[in-house]
């Protein structure tokens, strides 16, 4: 019998706003300080919100921000700003516990 298996994407399972929430709280509590996971997470949330149109929003091309967001990019803290305010979502600091 030969099983077929697929690469997950979890960009396929965030249909709205709160699934980003629930996805990006996740995020935090696994690896909050782990820039790289984080710039994962965004990516994830960039292609579920279609690169196109986040492309257009930005002013960045499509490439760049699949190379800000890559494993290998190291983007500038206003690119990553940029890139969450064109995503609908706000960064916030909170003193820790």
């Amino acid at each position: 019998m030969t099983v077929n298996l697929t690469r997950w994407d979890s960009a396929k399972y965030l249909e709205n706003e709160d699934d980003v929430q629930a996805y990006l709280d996740a995020v935090l509590a696994e690896a909050s300080d782990d820039p790289a996971y984080l710039m994962h997470a965004l990516a994830v949330i960039a292609r579920a919100k279609n690169m196109s149109q986040l492309a257009r929003d930005t002013g960045m091309s499509r490439e760049g921000l699949y190379k800000a967001l890559s494993g290998d990019g190291n983007p500038a803290f206003a690119t990553v700003t940029k890139i969450a305010k064109a995503l609908g979502l706000q960064i916030r600091f909170e003193t820790a516990a």
